[in-house]
């Protein structure tokens, strides 16, 4: 009977770890029959995570961002951590592919909607926002790769990297699991996920959100394996006035949330780039979502725009299984 039990606890299964971090809930899922190696790979997962967090997080003063938010316009070259330099860099080369659709100086739109922990049903006057839309603009945001250094032209400018670090983060995470020696897990941080390996005998199913269904209610699925699957939409931090949706996306020309889109999937090798290209494809909307996919190499899409139609590239509809049409709802 010892035998027998032993020969079971060795069977490999799914060991979850969970932590708070970047402003999400952060799942690690390893398949596995080391329970204890599982949880050691987790935990330096999990501690580069905070590290990078410590760096690009544009609430403390003390990050690298926050130095330079707070030396926008007096001049100063504030010198980067290595981490940072990339995703700043990343996000740049986003800029220009995508005309200014993804910008990361909208950071001077915080606080100006209520959409997180002090979500309270206001709307700010649209006046307020196209007040904002003055400091925005990414090619104020100078970035010597050489030097390793970043300033913004303007004072008042700030960063915020919420839209492309997760995904940089979560590539870090997988490194650190695959370099404790575990090959067959995922990592999740919001909508940003990376699957490496495989479940037992077959790869892992993820889900594509019904934007208007319950939490947790997909209308499409794919299986997926050492891959990104990442996604943005308009239904996780929102209110509803007058029938009309108001998000956290938003367009950095208006300052008003992104119109065309309710989500948006993106499957690629990297989470940086799924990260990166599934707000900049809902930002877009349909048609020119699908007109830049032509200069992506790499990147599939599917999107479900303001009018519930559901857009595919051609090779994310070889991998997806539509399961019903989504929900339609304001």
């Amino acid at each position: 009977m010892f035998l027998l039990l032993l020969a079971l606890a060795a069977e490999p299964h799914i060991v979850r770890k969970q932590a708070q971090l970047m402003g999400t809930v952060v799942e690690i899922q390893v398949w596995t029959a080391d329970d204890a190696a599982a949880g050691r790979g987790a935990e330096a997962a999990f501690a580069e995570l905070r590290r990078l967090e410590g760096l690009m997080t544009d609430w403390r003063d003390d990050s690298t961002i926050g130095q330079l938010n707070h030396h926008a316009g007096d001049g100063t070259w504030v010198p980067l951590d290595p981490d940072t330099a990339r995703v700043i860099d990343k996000s740049l080369e986003v800029a220009r592919r995508s005309h200014g659709a993804f910008d990361v100086t909208v950071g001077v739109f915080r606080g100006l909607w209520k959409l997180d922990n002090d979500v309270d049903g206001s709307i700010p006057p649209p006046a307020d926002g196209a007040a904002r839309t003055r400091l925005v603009g990414w090619k104020d945001l100078q970035f010597d790769a050489r030097k390793r250094a970043a300033r913004l032209r303007r004072r008042g400018q700030k960063v915020t990297l919420g839209g492309i670090a997760k995904g940089y983060a979560v590539d870090r995470a997988v490194d650190k699991l695959r370099a404790t020696g575990l090959s067959d897990f995922i990592v999740q941080a919001g909508g940003d996920f990376f699957a490496s390996g495989k479940r037992g005998e077959r790869g892992w199913r993820v889900g594509v959100r019904d934007p208007r269904g319950p939490r947790d209610d997909y209308f499409a699925m794919a299986e997926i394996s050492n891959e990104a699957f990442s996604t943005s939409g308009d239904y996780e931090r929102f209110v509803i006035r007058g029938g009309k949706r108001y998000h956290h996306i938003l367009d950095a020309h208006t300052g008003m949330p992104a119109q065309g889109a309710r989500g948006v999937t993106v499957l690629a090798k990297t989470a940086f780039d799924a990260d990166a290209w599934d707000t900049t494809l809902f930002l877009l909307g349909a048609k020119k979502a699908s007109a830049l996919l032509g200069e992506l190499p790499g990147i599939e899409m599917v999107l479900v725009d303001d009018r519930n139609q559901v857009h595919q590239s051609p090779g994310m509809a070889k991998r997806l299984k539509i399961l019903r049409p989504p929900t339609d709802g304001p």
